[in-house]
């Protein structure tokens, strides 16, 4: 009967009333809430909530019936007559006091700053009944002197659910400046404070004591992310540090510790981690309990921006810098060190090792393994995932080059081949380019959580993550399984999904699960020699993965592209979107960089320690020094990539000329995607080549023409040159040939 109960109560709520898409909207926003908010609350994707309130999809259960109270309790609160102000009114900025108002004639501390530019959220500009008329908070005062620009750009969309608490009311970080002998700490959304320090021991105090700095931890059993300081040039001379480091300083990474402001600091009471005072320094005391005391800083001009994903942002003026990093830190979080360090980071920030254990007999309690984290302590990889010189390999002879049979080998496509004599005759080369491809790759994937286990003669199982000693050799790309029906193909026109280099397997090799599952998928038995598997394992990156999907397509949709356009209106939304905003392309440069760098990181190879062949290094002491994981990810890419390159392939008859990574290039009768990519009334080739914005679609890359890259392959005398790295602006150099 219960059973019955709860089928009609399912019911009713799949048919919860809701209010018009515009008046959801209206009663959002008429309580100051913001899309990041709602969807958090709802435990659903911005882009859902934002859909719901365009009329574009309507929620279906359980979030429905969480959606509909929520507007209902709204609608109580805020009728349909009362007033509300266009959402373009800025609230008026206040003069900066030393003193603030009384509690009751505020507003919450989501609607303390008005942000005004394209990243921002709509303020909070309802008026409220039964509520005074809302007095905007003065900027946060550290002294009677704290100014807001008015004519500074906005603070990003993103925050944390339930607003800022106030212990971080002033955002996750500053940029500190000195102009005419005052230092200054630009915040986000246009904050200025004044900086009372004038030592950098003095500096981290106020930043810990009266800065207010900080982020909010992106998981319960995570920590509150350190405030963020970034040293701007002048600053860096009021402090007494060098403006750029010497030759010598950048290849140790570090200033020496006989420095003055490395005295100083030490004086104070202050340490320094085992990587010194560098482009990225954390200055920490020991805790005291669950209290931290720790403040990170960031000198651009010591290279701590790395010009490949962060452009010019080095070079902006405070306040644009720290919109710009702003930014990143509320969709991503709060940069811990390059794009790199930061995808790392962000895993562990999700997915803590340790969590507190429910209260023992005596009501205490206790650290324990935090389940589907991989713990606190290093777990040592399989000798076929280890890299050469790894401590597991000492025993090899010197020079021994490790054949396939003896190492795993899950790299990125780089594959070309000669054209054809009809595709000589099309006059254009067309790439396009996969959003995202090692998000989407990681996205819903199993990895192993702990130890790898050793196993002869295993059956395979494509659920269980690890390495396969098998052989390939037998799969004839000529006849595959597609769609549980056989298809012929032109295998010579395509390269072999197992090997980076497109070549086909000669024997017995080392692959990921997800790559001998594709084996099985395209129709062909596999038989594993051995195998090293993980049974504790999970879905650890769909957190990950989430996190970056929501920040890469939430400041897309800044940019003017959103999700699920028309393929031509996406392709002309992709044309010069970065002019639209130059910072925010900034930061879909670094998002994407942060993908790349935090999976390439699990793998992270010895680096100027003075190191040799069979002695450890210093990344292999971390848990997240996982080759196994990265492996994983990089083998469900390229295997994502060749699995669109069939099912197009066996569908128009059309085969790439080259792929590399996640950009394939294909010959073309027209300049566009659309003129080779097959749709049919606006929708494409199932399980193919989609355009679009979300991660696992694709973007135009670059278009050539034919005999660019014949007369590129013949200049240089490489009938096999990848054309696919140079497709985006036609540019080839010696260098890049490997000439």
């Amino acid at each position: 009967m219960f059973e019955l109960f709860d089928a009609v109560d399912a019911l009713i709520a799949s048919r919860s009333p809701l209010p018009p898409p515009a008046e959801r909207k209206r009663l959002r926003q008429a309580h100051g809430l913001t899309l990041d908010e709602v969807a958090a609350a709802l435990q659903v994707r911005r882009a859902t909530v934002s859909g719901w309130e365009a009329g574009k999809t309507e929620p279906r259960p359980p979030e429905r019936d969480a959606y509909a109270r929520m507007l209902k309790q709204l609608a109580q609160l805020y009728p349909a007559n009362a007033p509300v102000l266009p959402e373009d009114t800025a609230i008026p900025e206040a003069p900066a006091v030393a003193a603030a108002p009384a509690p009751s004639a505020v507003e919450p501390a989501r609607a303390r700053t008005a942000p005004t530019g394209p990243a921002a959220e709509p303020a909070n500009t309802a008026l409220r009944p039964a509520a005074p008329a809302a007095v905007p908070r003065p900027a946060v005062a550290t002294r009677p002197t704290s100014r807001r620009p008015a004519a500074k750009k906005a603070a990003p969309a993103a925050t944390p659910a339930g607003g800022a608490e106030t212990r971080f009311e002033n955002g996750p970080l500053a940029v500190v400046d000195v102009a005419d002998g005052q230092v200054l700490a630009y915040c986000v959304g246009g904050l200025v404070l004044d900086v009372p320090a004038k030592s950098l021991p003095a500096l981290v105090e106020w930043t810990l004591r009266e800065g207010r700095l900080g982020q909010p931890k992106l998981s319960g059993s995570g920590k509150d992310a350190d405030p963020l300081i970034v040293l701007t040039e002048a600053a860096c001379e009021h402090y007494g540090l060098p403006v750029t480091l010497t030759k010598e300083e950048r290849l140790a990474g570090r200033i020496p510790e006989r420095h003055k402001v490395i005295k100083q600091l030490t004086r104070a009471g202050w340490q320094l981690t085992k990587r010194g005072f560098g482009p990225w320094a954390r200055i920490y005391r020991p805790a005291q309990g669950a209290e931290r005391s720790c403040v990170q800083l960031c000198i651009p001009s010591w290279d701590a921006l790395d010009t490949r994903y962060w452009a010019d942002a080095a070079q902006l003026p405070p306040a644009d810098l720290a919109r710009l990093l702003g930014t990143y830190a509320a969709r991503v979080m709060t940069p811990r060190g390059s794009t790199a360090v930061t995808g790392l980071e962000l895993m562990t920030a999700l997915h803590p090792p340790t969590r507190a254990s429910e209260p023992d007999a005596t009501g205490r309690r206790h650290s324990e393994h935090n389940p589907g984290s991989l713990g606190k302590d290093p777990v040592d990889c399989a000798p076929c995932e280890a890299p050469d010189g790894h401590p597991l390999l000492a025993d090899l002879p010197r020079f021994h080059q490790r054949t396939p049979a003896e190492v795993l080998v899950e790299e990125a496509y780089d594959w070309a081949r000669p054209l054809t004599d009809a595709e000589c005759l099309r006059p254009h080369l067309v790439g396009i380019d996969v959003n995202m491809a090692f998000a989407a790759g990681a996205n819903g994937l199993m990895v192993g959580l702990g130890a790898p286990t050793h196993v002869k003669n295993p059956v395979f199982d494509p659920k269980l993550p690890g390495s396969w000693l098998v052989d390939l050799s037998h799969v004839d790309l000529s006849r595959v399984k597609l769609a549980k029906q056989w298809t012929d193909l032109d295998a010579s026109l395509l390269p072999s999904p197992f090997t980076p280099k497109g070549e086909h397997p000669e024997g017995p090799a080392w692959y990921a699960t997800p790559t001998v599952a594709y084996a099985v998928e395209l129709g062909y038995d596999v038989t594993p020699i051995e195998a090293w598997v993980r049974y504790d394992n999970g879905r650890y990156l769909d957190g990950w993965y989430n996190r970056l999907r929501d920040a890469y397509l939430a400041t897309m949709a800044d940019l003017g592209v959103h999700a699920d356009m028309p393929p031509a209106d996406f392709l002309a939304a992709m044309d010069g979107y970065r002019q639209c905003d130059p910072q925010l392309a900034v930061v879909v440069s670094a998002i994407k960089a942060t993908v790349k760098g935090g999976i390439g990181k699990l793998r992270e190879r010895p680096r100027g320690e003075g190191w040799k062949p069979g002695q450890p290094w210093r990344a292999l002491a971390r848990p997240t020094w996982r080759p196994d994981i990265r492996a994983a990810v990089i083998s469900r890419t390229r295997i994502n990539m060749h699995r669109k390159i069939v099912k197009h392939a066996a569908f128009t008859g059309q085969y790439p000329v080259a792929v590399l990574s996640d950009c394939a290039v294909y010959a073309s009768d027209g300049p566009s995607p659309l003129d080779f990519l097959p749709y049919r009334d606006g929708k494409p080739l199932p399980g193919g080549f989609k355009l679009g914005v979300n991660p696992g679609l694709v973007k135009w890359e670059g278009t050539q023409s034919v005999l660019w890259g014949e007369g590129v392959r013949e200049q240089f005398n490489a009938p096999e040159l990848n054309l696919a790295r140079y497709i985006k602006d036609g540019t080839v150099t010696d260098q890049d040939s490997g000439e």
